[in-house]
C-alpha cells in the first residue's frame, strides 16, 4: 500500500501544480526556498560585480566571492551572529527583544580579557591549561547573569524589553570602557585563541572534516528513517518515500558540498612558509602557477607545490560551534517542553498564562539563555581578534536581528526557526563581506543593511496578511 497521501478526495488537490505537490510532500518551508534562492543569487551578483571590478575571471562566475578562500572566510566570519540569532529568535517568538546584545558581547569580551591578562596569566602563569576554561566559564556565567538581570527587569519590575535592553546598550557599552580604561586588552591565552579560528590549530583539515561530514550524513539518514518509523508509530501521515529519500540526499548533498569546500582552500602562503621554517620542512620548487591550482611559497615566487607540501584548512573551530549552537537550539526550540511554552506564550501570551505557564520565569530564562549565546560569541569574537575592547560588538544587535527577522521569525511573536534565523546570519554576512570585497565605504554597507532589515519586516508583513 503505498504512503502517499490521496488527493481523491478533494478537488482542491486535484489541481494542485507540481511545484505545490513536491513542497507538500517534502514539506520544505516555502520561505526558506526563497531565501536559499535569494542567497544564491546575491553571491552570484557579488562574484559578477568582483569579476568586473578586478578583472579577475578564475571563479564560478567571473569573481573573487564564490572562492574556497572568501566562503571559508564567509562562515567564519558569520559565526558570531549566526551564534547569537539563535537566542534572538527565542526572545521575539515570545515577543520581547534585546537590543543590548551588542554591548553585552563587548563588556564580557573585556571583562574576560582583563581576567586573562592581569589576573590569571600573572598567578597561574602564561599558557597555563587553566587560563582558557576559566575564560570560557566566566564569559558564558557572566553572559547568563546579565541576560537573566534584562529578563528580571522585563518580567517582574514590568519594564518593556524595549527600554530595558536600550537602557543595557548604553550602559554596558560604558562599562565595557570603563573596565577597558578606552585601551585594547591584549592578548588572549594561546589556547583561547582556537576559538577564534584564525590560528593553524583552530582548523580541522580534511581527515577530520570529512570524517565530520560522514558522521553528519549518518545522522541526516538516521533521524529520516527515526522520524518516518515515529510518524508510524502514531499513525501520522507518512511522507512518500521517494520525498524520504530525497530529502537524506539533499541534506548529504549539502554537507558534503560545503565540506567540499572547506577542505579546498589551502593554508595562506605565509603560514605555509612559516610552518616549514618551524619544522624544518623543506620548500619544493616548482613551476609557477597559470591555472589556478593550490599552490605554496618558494624563493619568494608563488609555485606549484609539485612535492606535496600544502596543507588545506578544513574546518574551523568556530563554524562548528556555530553548527553545534544551531542543533542544541533547534532541539530545544523543536522537542523540549520549554521550547513548546516559548512558542506558546508567543501565540497567546494571556491564553499560556492561564493555561498555567509561568510566563515571567520563562521569560527570565529566554533573556538569560540570550546572555549564554552572548557569552559564546564574546569568546569567539575576541579570540579571533586576539584582542578585546569597547567596541568589539557595535552594531551587532542590527545584525542579530536583521538576521532572525529575515530568517523568517515575526516581530509579531509566535512565529520563528533557528535554521532560518542562521540562513539570514549568513546572508547578512555575505552583503556585507561582498561589499567589502567591492571596495564600498562602511557607509554604504550600514545603508544596505538597514535597508534589507526594513525589507524584511515588510515582506514578514505581506506574508503574514496572505496567510490571514
Amino acid at each position: 500500500m503505498s504512503n502517499a497521501p490521496s488527493t481523491s478526495q478533494s478537488p482542491a488537490l486535484q489541481h494542485e501544480g507540481p511545484v505545490t505537490r513536491f513542497i507538500r510532500a517534502t514539506e520544505i518551508d516555502a520561505r526558506m526556498l526563497g531565501m536559499i534562492a535569494a542567497l544564491i543569487l546575491i553571491w552570484c551578483v557579488f562574484d559578477i560585480a568582483s569579476g568586473i571590478l578586478r578583472g579577475n575571471f578564475g571563479g564560478l562566475l567571473g569573481g573573487s566571492f564564490l572562492t574556497p578562500r572568501n566562503l571559508w572566510t564567509l562562515l567564519v566570519q558569520s559565526s558570531v551572529i549566526t551564534v547569537m540569532s539563535t537566542g534572538m529568535v527565542l526572545l521575539i517568538v515570545m515577543r520581547q527583544i534585546d537590543l543590548s546584545v551588542g554591548s553585552m558581547l563587548s563588556l564580557i569580551a573585556v571583562a574576560t580579557a582583563v581576567l586573562q591578562v592581569f589576573n590569571l596569566s600573572p598567578y597561574l602563569g602564561v599558557g597555563h591549561p587553566m587560563i582558557w576554561i576559566i575564560a570560557v566559564v566566566v564569559s558564558i556565567a557572566l553572559g547568563t547573569a546579565v541576560g537573566a538581570f534584562n529578563g528580571v527587569l522585563t518580567a517582574y519590575a514590568k519594564i518593556p524589553a524595549f527600554i530595558v535592553t536600550l537602557g543595557g546598550l548604553i550602559a554596558y557599552s560604558g562599562l565595557a570602557f570603563l573596565l577597558a580604561k578606552g585601551e585594547t586588552v591584549a592578548p588572549m591565552d594561546k589556547t583561547y585563541e582556537i576559538f577564534g579560528g584564525g590560528i593553524t590549530i583552530s582548523w580541522l583539515g580534511p581527515f577530520w572534516s570529512w570524517l565530520i561530514a560522514v558522521v553528519v550524513c549518518a545522522a541526516i539518514v538516521f533521524a529520516i528513517i527515526n522520524g518516518r518509523r515515529q510518524r508510524q508509530r502514531f499513525k501520522f501521515p507518512l511522507r512518500p518515500m521517494w520525498a524520504e529519500v530525497f530529502l537524506a540526499a539533499l541534506g548529504s548533498a549539502v554537507v558534503l558540498g560545503v565540506t567540499s569546500v572547506m577542505t579546498s582552500y589551502p593554508w595562506p602562503f605565509k603560514l605555509i612558509e612559516n610552518y616549514a621554517k618551524a619544522n624544518n620542512v623543506v620548500v619544493p620548487a616548482g613551476v609557477e602557477n597559470r591555472d589556478g591550482s593550490a599552490v605554496c611559497m618558494a624563493a619568494d615566487k608563488v609555485v606549484r607545490c609539485t612535492e606535496g607540501l600544502i596543507y588545506y584548512t578544513g574546518y574551523s573551530v568556530p563554524v562548528l560551534v556555530a553548527m553545534a549552537v544551531g542543533l542544541v537550539m533547534t532541539f530545544i526550540a523543536t522537542r523540549t517542553l520549554f521550547g513548546r511554552y516559548v512558542y506558546a506564550i508567543g501565540g497567546n501570551p494571556e491564553a499560556a498564562e492561564l493555561a498555567g505557564i509561568n510566563t515571567k520565569w520563562m521569560t527570565v530564562k529566554v533573556f538569560a539563555l540570550m546572555g549564554a549565546l552572548v557569552g559564546i560569541s564574546s569568546v569567539i569574537s575576541s579570540a579571533r581578534l586576539n584582542a578585546a575592547t569597547n567596541a568589539l560588538g557595535v552594531l551587532s544587535e542590527l545584525y542579530v536581528i536583521a538576521a532572525a527577522v529575515i530568517g523568517g521569525t515575526s516581530l509579531a511573536g509566535g512565529v520563528g526557526t533557528i535554521y532560518g534565523a542562521m540562513l539570514g546570519a549568513l546572508m547578512m554576512q555575505s552583503i556585507v563581506s561582498g561589499m567589502s570585497l567591492l571596495n564600498l565605504p562602511a557607509a554604504y554597507q550600514n545603508m544596505v543593511v538597514g535597508a534589507v532589515l526594513v525589507l524584511a519586516v515588510w515582506l514578514d508583513q505581506l506574508y503574514s496578511r496572505r496567510v490571514k
